[in-house]
């Protein structure tokens, strides 16, 4: 039996790492449990479904949350941020450019729950896990984020 060579292009590709079945099924798992709470939240952003807590949060936190309420746009921007983040993870589009736009929304959470109202950490936590596993899942699309300098 006569074997054809493998073009070398070929043979570079066989032998380069590949994304497992498993893997890649954890990464869709995690954009749908970081999505679609996006979704509803942003949602909630607009249609106010979703009821506020019973337990009064505490003064720094209301003072907070009043800022942006009183900014007349800041609430609304955060349900649309929130909506088409989550929609972009939901239907595996431009997902590594919902991973930065998101980031800050993470970043500010866990920062707020840290600070001002610790109760809600436990679920900033698990978003910011979803987050990073994501980042990583999908880290060769930010790579080019990491050049110190580029050539003229």
């Amino acid at each position: 039996m006569k074997t054809t060579p493998v073009p070398i292009e070929y043979a570079a590709a066989e032998s380069a790492p590949r994304t497992s079945a498993a893997r890649r099924m954890i990464a869709t798992i995690a954009r749908i449990l970081l999505g679609l709470p996006l979704v509803v939240f942003g949602l909630n952003g607009f249609l106010n479904f979703i009821p506020p807590p019973k337990t009064p949060l505490p003064e720094g936190a209301m003072a907070f949350l009043g800022a942006l309420v009183n900014s007349g746009y800041m609430m609304q921007l955060i349900g649309a941020t929130h909506l088409v983040v989550g929609l972009l993870l939901l239907v595996n589009r431009y997902v590594p450019l919902a991973l930065v736009i998101f980031a800050p929304f993470i970043v500010n959470s866990i920062a707020f729950h840290l600070f001002l109202e610790p109760s809600g950490l436990p679920m900033a936590a698990v978003f910011l896990v979803l987050e990073l596993y994501l980042a990583w899942h999908y880290r060769a699309a930010f790579r080019p984020l990491f050049v110190a300098k580029l050539p003229a």
